[in-house]
């Protein structure tokens, strides 16, 4: 049962080898999977970087639903933040070094994040839940009449950052791009499971289970679950300012109900409560979406509910939770 009162089923990571053995093979593993990414798919660099981007949201709502058990709808919120502060630095105030962009966007995303939390906190269960799609509407509507700096329905367009580090221009084929985003997404990953696996979050996994007894052991549920938020804001920034920066344009998308509701979707298939699955999940609806709309423009929604539906039925944990369930099995059946 999670802190709102709706149940969360966490997909536990694999328990074998120490840590830092599973998190170096994490980072190996998203190390290989970018450098076949970049040999298969030379011409898709744009798609992969967008997936990138794309898990930076999907890990910031791991944080707070799969961690926290805070059932929320609104989250492309945080991720809109940083996009839109990142692409106004650079158009409006001409603030255009990759890394200063990252950095404001995290901080956007960081203030979206404490304000989203306070206000969706205030709730529980549905109330939480109708709270949340509250918060994502206002965040529309507001960067929707702001268009003296949003561009309003238009979008943002005309960002064009400085070349990363003053070495690497950003080209047409999204090349430095795909890099920079690797390189964001290994540092963030890492700190991720050092934050995880901290006192804190430990904590946050206790109110997920049982907020009336962290309670009562004296810690306070709410200034944790909101200092979550602020972490998980500055993690959606930073994709959403990635986002930006290699798209180089914003738009009303990225504050969209259907993208926060995507990203639920996405951390469900991988399994929630878990880094691991966060990525898995992105990957594999992004890239399923791609390809079976590609291959049947027509009826690609019915085939991706069908995937949906049958991971939920046989897969309740998500797939890399299934996963970590099966490999655990096969080592206590063959020590």
């Amino acid at each position: 049962m999670s802190a709102t009162g709706i149940s969360t089923s966490a997909a536990p990571a694999v328990r074998t080898g120490r840590p830092w053995q599973r998190d170096l093979i994490g980072v190996a593993v998203i190390l290989l999977a970018s450098i076949g990414g970049y040999v298969l798919f030379p011409d898709n660099l744009a798609l992969l970087t967008r997936i990138i981007a794309i898990m930076f949201l999907v890990l910031s709502l791991d944080l707070v639903t799969g961690y926290c058990g805070v059932a929320t709808l609104g989250h492309a919120a945080l991720f809109g933040a940083g996009a839109y502060a990142a692409g106004i630095a650079a158009v409006t105030f001409g603030i255009t070094e990759p890394l200063s962009m990252i950095a404001i966007g995290a901080i956007a995303g960081a203030a979206a994040g404490l304000v989203s939390g306070v206000v969706i906190l205030r709730g529980h269960g549905l109330a939480q839940l109708v709270l949340s799609i509250a918060v994502i509407h206002l965040f529309h509507e507001a960067a929707n009449k702001a268009s003296a700096y949003t561009g309003g329905s238009d979008g943002l367009s005309g960002i064009a950052p400085d070349p990363l580090l003053g070495l690497f221009a950003f080209d047409l084929w999204g090349r430095t791009a795909y890099i920079f985003g690797i390189v964001l997404l290994i540092a963030a990953f890492v700190l991720l499971r050092i934050l995880v696996r901290s006192p804190f979050g430990m904590l946050c996994r206790g109110i997920r289970q049982d907020p009336v007894r962290v309670s009562a052991m004296g810690a306070s549920v709410k200034a944790s679950l909101i200092r979550m938020y602020v972490i998980s804001g500055v993690v959606a920034g930073i994709g959403g300012a990635l986002n930006a920066v290699s798209t180089q344009v914003v738009g009303l998308d990225s504050l969209s109900f259907t993208n926060s509701a995507e990203a639920l979707v996405m951390l469900v298939l991988g399994g929630a409560g878990s880094l691991f699955g966060a990525l898995a999940g992105t990957v594999v609806f992004m890239w399923f979406e791609h390809v079976v709309s590609a291959a049947n423009p027509f009826h690609w929604l019915t085939i991706v509910g069908a995937l949906l539906i049958a991971v939920v039925l046989f897969a309740p944990k998500g797939l890399y939770g299934t996963a970590a369930d099966l490999a655990r099995r096969f080592a206590r059946s063959n020590p």
